[in-house]
């Protein structure tokens, strides 16, 4: 017993003394896009972190970009899609095991133009009450979250 509790000990000084790298952080604009009472999903890359789960679209902010510029690019670069971006909802921080995300979302506005399959696997235009049925990432599912809770 005293080997095992000696051991530990070992362990837990070695575990003190190392020190960890700090964990990236980026910053990514995302738009919560609607166009006739439906708002558009994503679905990431399969290839991709995260990939197969379906997205608010967006992506990270170059230095100098402002979020609603970031979010403007990002959707044509993904989906061809011109928006205008609206309000302010929420701002999602999560932190994955190698990762830390501030996810900037804001309301945005699409055109009539088609979405394009440029930066996902597929993408739907889905009527809010049905979103649940579409496996979100857990930042993904804050912003839901702050999209339907009352004022």
């Amino acid at each position: 017993m005293k080997d095992r509790s000696a051991a530990k000990g070992l362990r837990e000084r070695a575990a003190a003394g190392r020190k960890r790298k700090p964990i990236p952080h980026i910053e990514v604009g995302a738009g919560v896009i609607r166009r006739r009472g439906r708002i558009l999903l994503c679905k990431r890359r399969a290839d991709a972190m995260l990939g197969g789960l379906w997205e608010f679209p967006g992506g990270k902010r170059h230095r100098g970009e402002t979020i609603q510029k970031c979010i403007r690019r990002e959707l044509m670069e993904e989906c061809a899609l011109p928006v205008t971006v609206g309000k302010h909802l929420v701002d999602v921080t999560h932190t994955y095991a190698h990762l830390r995300v501030t996810l900037r979302v804001y309301h945005c506005r699409a055109g009539r133009q088609r979405v394009k399959l440029l930066g996902c696997d597929d993408a739907k235009w889905v009527r809010p009450k049905e979103i649940s049925r579409y496996p979100l990432p857990a930042a993904d599912v804050r912003i839901l979250e702050a999209l339907f809770s009352p004022p």
